[in-house]
């Protein structure tokens, strides 16, 4: 019994290509979370000696 390697992968991708079809390409997957935006960093201010 000699099997075409051509058989098998069909028999892979058609369940593939079938929900393809009904889905539509790309699959509609949530996008991914947000990221937290990074702390805001604070500057010191030095004030002239004539403005204090």
């Amino acid at each position: 019994m000699n099997i075409h390697w051509k058989k098998p992968l069909f028999y892979i991708v058609l369940p593939l290509l079938i929900f393809l079809c009904f889905v539509g390409f790309p699959p509609p997957f949530a996008p991914p979370r947000a990221t937290k935006s990074a702390q805001e960093q604070t500057e010191v201010i030095k004030q002239d000696k004539e403005q204090a």
